[in-house]
This record gives C-alpha cells, structure tokens and sequence, in this order.
C-alpha cells in the first residue's frame, strides 16, 4: 500500500463493522485532536478495528542492544535466557478501523517490564495479564497513513513514521514489506499462514513517551490465530534458519533493527486473516515510579 501524505478532512461512516460481542465489552468517549493544514476531528476511543489481517514474528535478540533502546531507566526487556530479549514484528492490515480511513502498520516492538523489582528470567510468553507491570515498548512504526502518523505521535509519542508496506499472501506464507523514502525495502518479514488453531483474547498494555513523561495505554484484541513454535531456541542461541524469514535492508532505515543482533532462526510466528482489536488512550494519571 502507497503511503497517504495528506490528511483528509472527512471521515468513513463505518459504525456498522463494528457491533459484535468484542466491540461491546467497551464504552466510547470522543476525543479531538488537532492534525495539520487547519484539519482537527473527533475521534471516538478506544479506537475499533474490525476485520484486521495479522501476522506476527517473534524472534530472540542482544538483550543489552534492546535495554539501550528503553526510554525510561525504570523499563527493562525481559530478560530470556542466555543474554537475550525477543523482538516482535506485528504487521496489521487495518481494513476497517471506526471513522478512519484504512491503512497498514508495523509494530516494532520489544516486551518488557516496568518499574518491576523482579524480572523473570522465562515470562509465560506474551501473556501479557499476567503480569501487572508487563508490556511492550514499540520503539518503531512504519504507517501508510499520515494521519494515523500525527494521532500516534500526538496521542501517545509513539514513533510512527509515513511509509510504503506492502503485505500479501500468497503460497502459505504472508509477506510484508516496508520501504524507505528512496523506494527501497529496508524490511521483509515472511510468515507461514498455517499453524495449530489457537483463540486469542488478550488485554494488554503498550508504554510510550511523549514530552518526557511515560505513558501506558491499554490494548486488546480477539481472534484465532495460526501459532508456529521453535521452542527448541530457547536454550540454543543463533540456531541457523533453513529460510530466511526476516530480511534487513542495508541503509538508514534499518540501522536499529541491525543494532539489536536479531538472531536468525524465529522463534514464534502467528498469523490471522482476520481479528478484532482496540487501542485506548494513556491511562490518566499513570506514574511509572510508583
């Protein structure tokens, strides 16, 4: 998808996608926001998104090139075992998403815990209620859309940036490629569409910084995914892969996904043709030091 560099002043009637039993766990509010070139809109949140595509993969990484991407000293990866964190690529395509126009997104994201006197050497993986102080840092975004761009740098700081993803699937494997401004793909992610049948009903949290000040907002979703394992590369670091499933450019844009030592072999790989989800606004009040 060719990315949208102007923000348009009308919005998509598209409340009917959005009625099911998920949707109705959650009470809308309006919220306005001022974007740019005289545009401002009120959005409702937390932000719906219907029949969302999804492919996910998490691979193992340096553990002291991910701490050194942290934004706040009280927010640590979590630790994985022989000197390790993992990394997660979630690739979104937002086909529906209430009163906003549809785009596609990366998560670049890292597991950690905050302001936690302990961190466990093996969290039960990714499940993210399990921990009150779990979560994930994304400390990069590519978007399609450069309104999605201003409401997630202006909402939350996160670090979204306005770029070409393309993601489609073809012979049991759903690629996703992100490219630079210079139209060159700095970011291929494969992942196989097949997998054991797993139901996903997951709440969690995403940290973020915006002005100097951390924030934590809430996030859910619910699907059934297809779930691939290696879990086998828990204890056997830098297994070698027989694909190449994850794929770096060599310029600017990749620079730190190549810091963070990604290791080649994956370690878990999900995929959903289709899911529901939500992103909150920050939580009032939320101090990371208490």
């Amino acid at each position: 998808m060719e990315p949208t560099r102007t923000v348009r002043s009308d919005s998509p009637d598209n409340d009917s996608f959005f009625r099911d039993t998920f949707f109705r766990r959650f009470a809308l509010r309006p919220h306005t926001l001022e974007l740019e070139g005289g545009v401002t809109k009120t959005y409702p949140f937390p932000t719906f998104y219907a029949d969302v595509g999804c492919s996910i993969g998490i691979f193992f990484c340096d553990y002291a090139a991910a701490e050194r991407l942290m934004p706040h000293p009280l927010i640590k990866p979590v630790r994985m075992p022989r000197g390790r964190t993992l990394v997660i690529f979630s690739c979104y395509e937002y086909r529906h998403v209430m009163r906003v126009w549809p785009y596609n997104e990366i998560a670049m994201s890292i597991p950690v815990m905050a302001n936690a006197s302990f961190s466990p050497p093996v969290l039960p993986m990714l499940v993210s209620d399990a921990f009150k102080r779990f979560g994930y840092y994304v400390f990069g975004m590519p978007v399609t859309s450069r309104e999605n761009q201003l409401r997630g740098n202006k909402l939350w700081g996160l670090p979204k940036l306005t770029q070409a993803i393309d993601i489609e699937s073809t012979n049991g494997v759903c690629t996703t490629v992100a490219k630079g401004d210079d139209g060159a793909p700095y970011f291929t992610l494969r992942v196989p569409t097949s997998g054991k049948a797993t139901l996903f009903d997951v709440r969690g949290h995403l940290y973020s910084k915006l002005d100097d000040r951390i924030l934590k907002a809430r996030t859910c979703f619910f699907g059934r995914f297809n779930v691939t394992k290696y879990m086998r590369t828990l204890l056997a670091p830098n297994s070698p892969s027989p694909r190449q499933w994850l794929e770096l450019g060599a310029g600017k844009d990749a620079e730190t996904l190549r810091s963070l030592r990604i290791e080649p072999h994956p370690f878990q790989f999900r995929y959903a043709q289709s899911m529901s989800a939500c992103f909150d606004l920050p939580i009032d009040g939320f101090d990371i030091g208490q």
